[in-house]
């Protein structure tokens, strides 16, 4: 999700006792804000793979483009998953027909496997949103962003059932070079968005539906979120923007790799 605030996230209070438990501290290396420099150091080792399972490296560069192209709209979903709003959020993409990208929060995977196997069932990819959502966390240590980008990583794989995310997406765009890089070495694609459609803020449907029709121009990877609060406008928005898109000729897919 985009930096709403700052500090350490709606997630602050909620994982306090989940950090002291899950915090496993793995040695790493990966940028500032959406648009950034490079950095020479290399990550250390990483996190072990299950058997079988070998990590590719991916770019570090943010992505930001689709895999379908130029008419190819990517739409990602923060914070979750939620048991209120994700399965509304399935729901509708399964009724038109649409694959998204779920960031999620580890201690929300963790918490709700159930949820995270689902979307995998679905065809969906999953993202790595860090461990507790910290707004700020370009701010501390690297031994910080390695045990939140590494420990999310692992909760999300364990709750999806051995499933990798494919992606991260830093919570409020705080990458750093380092924490790019980590993630790049684990497979994992730095993910930013072109679209914040600022549902967080809950401004209403018709005005997160005039965001996505103003700024799609921008690029096609579209932030909203499904958990955090009331996510009703987000629902709602989804179910006018889909068909719309649609029917102007746009195709739904995943960022590139």
């Amino acid at each position: 999700m985009a930096r709403h605030g700052g500090g350490r996230g709606w997630y602050g209070k909620l994982i306090g006792a989940a950090l002291g438990v899950t915090m496993l501290a793995t040695g790493a290396s990966v940028w500032t804000a959406q648009a950034g420099a490079t950095d020479d150091s290399t990550p250390e080792a990483a996190a072990p793979t299950a058997p079988g399972s070998a990590v590719k490296p991916v770019s570090a560069a943010i992505a930001h483009a689709s895999e379908k192209g130029k008419r190819g709209i990517n739409i990602t979903i923060d914070d979750g998953p939620d048991l209120k709003w994700t399965p509304q959020v399935l729901d509708l993409l399964r009724e038109y027909g649409v694959k998204a990208t779920f960031c999620m929060v580890g201690t929300q995977a963790q918490a709700h496997p159930d949820l995270v196997k689902k979307v995998v069932a679905a065809g969906h990819r999953l993202c790595d949103h860090s461990v507790s959502h910290n707004t700020a966390m370009d701010k501390d240590s690297q031994a910080y962003q390695s045990r939140q980008i590494l420990d999310a990583e692992r909760m999300i794989t364990k709750a999806s059932g051995g499933v990798r995310p494919m992606y991260y997406r830093a919570p409020g765009g705080a990458f750093t070079p380092y924490s790019r890089k980590l993630a790049a070495s684990r497979g994992m694609r730095p993910l930013g968005w072109n679209v914040d459609t600022k549902d967080f803020e809950q401004p209403g449907t018709d005005a997160i539906v005039a965001t996505v029709e103003r700024e799609l121009p921008n690029g096609p990877t579209l932030l909203f979120h499904d958990a955090g609060g009331d996510r009703t406008q987000t629902v709602e928005a989804l179910r006018r923007l889909l068909p719309r898109l649609k029917e102007q000729g746009y195709s739904f897919g995943f960022p590139v790799r």
